[in-house]
């Protein structure tokens, strides 16, 4: 092959990229969030998607695939036509799956690109607001007086509720009933129902019902106290020091999407992440929005690396996996 051929066939590439990136999209983009309505991961994609039709001039709807800690959405946009109008919204539960789940139809490393971060959430221990122990003092009291008599729900194995239950346990020497569910709005109707007694989740979620008093607070994950949650002690502060867990989140497109396309959604998701409005809405949520350089797909790319080294030993300590 002749040099001139191999040019040609660069430009012509080239060529088709542009016009891929020009042309998009050319239908409605679907955000799919692989939990249940009415959770964390699922709010912040909403307040996102409307944001980024703006930018894209197409609709954006969020589509929710839950089931299975959040793999069965996962699985959906790795098999999806790589053109950029299937992307995934998910959180760290991405980087848990590989190393909890003995048989997934997909591989994250393989068969997701990423596109960008968006936001780091902090987790907070809520409980029912009948539930006698009212500090965590007294909780870790109970649960070592009555092992097992608490009952902890979650919105899936793999969740980052359960994953923040399993480092609780572990990080106090006790033990829960470990109630699931599928997904964080089910688990939360059951907490205030008083079904089951507690949950760990983001401020996202639980905001409304804590300035409601149908929820009671514990404590925040969170090295200082929320602006928005003032009132909420630090689990530092309620004697666990150390204890801190933030819930990063992230879009995926699947494999071999074209860079140019990338490229414009992660436009799309800064010109998002930029809005007054955005900006407002998500910190009152206690989200912590990502800046600069960690706004680049790279830098997801190499967040998620390394979280997929950090959860094995976690999770191979609490013994946990699933067939």
């Amino acid at each position: 092959m002749t040099s001139l051929i191999k040019q040609a066939l660069v430009l012509t590439g080239m060529g088709v990229l542009s016009l891929a990136a020009a042309a998009f999209p050319i239908k409605p983009v679907s955000i799919v969030v692989p939990y249940a309505p009415g959770g964390s991961t699922d709010v912040i994609a909403r307040v996102l998607a409307e944001n980024m039709a703006r930018d894209l001039g197409q609709s954006v709807v969020v589509e929710n695939v839950g089931g299975a800690g959040g793999t069965i959405g996962t699985a959906k946009v790795a098999r999806s036509p790589n053109d950029g109008h299937t992307v995934l919204f998910h959180n760290m539960g991405i980087a848990i799956a590989p190393s909890l789940y003995n048989k997934l139809t997909f591989d994250v490393s393989k068969d997701l690109e990423p596109i960008a971060l968006a936001g780091d959430v902090p987790m907070i221990l809520v409980r029912n607001s009948k539930f006698a122990p009212a500090t965590v003092g007294e909780l870790i009291k109970h649960m070592k007086a009555k092992p097992g008599d608490v009952k902890f729900a979650h919105a899936g194995v793999g969740a980052t509720s359960y994953l923040c239950a399993v480092l609780f346990n572990q990080a106090t020497g006790t033990t829960t009933t470990m109630v699931p569910y599928r997904g964080t709005g089910p688990a939360l109707m059951d907490v205030l129902a008083g079904n089951v007694d507690m949950i760990c989740d983001q401020p996202v979620s639980t905001s409304a019902y804590l300035q409601a008093g149908t929820l009671k607070p514990y404590a925040v994950a969170t090295q200082d106290r929320l602006p928005t949650l003032p009132n909420v002690p630090t689990f530092a502060e309620a004697g666990m020091p150390g204890f801190q867990l933030a819930v990063w989140h992230g879009f995926y497109a699947p494999k071999g999407t074209p860079q140019p396309v990338i490229e414009r959604l992660n436009k799309a998701i800064r010109a998002a992440l930029a809005s007054p409005a955005v900006v407002k809405r998500l910190s009152d949520l206690g989200v912590v929005l990502p800046q600069g350089d960690r706004l680049k797909p790279e830098a997801l790319r190499d967040h998620t690396a390394a979280e997929l080294k950090a959860w094995p030993p976690v999770l191979a300590a609490a013994g946990a996996s699933i067939d």
